[in-house]
């Protein structure tokens, strides 16, 4: 379960980019899609912080991310939105509740969301 920072628990994709999302959702099979949700569930149990940009690593080829970039045309920027689209898409699915914000690191704003594990409202 996902919920604003304010304790809204929030059940979808923001509406401004769920087209952008279905869009590319079209270009996966439902294993790709499954396979990527999956390990994304494996990645997210266990530890109560994740920060998005930082999960896949820079180097997809040969992951099960690979697909994205294929989905997305080869465009790096549009592969890495999805990602951050399909791991919003798995906090909200997810059975612990968590949160999420943007925060900078060093004084610097750190690319993508970080999401933290909280107490369920």
């Amino acid at each position: 379960m996902l919920f604003t920072i304010d304790g809204e628990q929030i059940t979808d994709l923001p509406k401004n980019r769920k087209r952008d999302f279905t869009r590319w959702r079209t270009q996966l099979s439902d294993l790709e899609f499954l396979k990527i949700k999956n390990e994304l569930i494996n990645r997210i149990d266990g530890n109560n912080v994740h920060t998005s940009s930082w999960i896949p690593g820079t180097h997809w080829g040969g992951t099960v991310f690979e697909p994205l970039y294929h989905a997305c045309n080869k465009n790096e920027t549009h592969a890495a939105f999805f990602f951050g689209l399909i791991l919003f898409h798995v906090m909200i699915e997810h059975n612990e509740c968590w949160s999420f914000g943007k925060f900078d690191l060093n004084g610097k704003s750190i690319k993508g969301l970080t999401y933290f594990k909280i107490v369920c409202p």
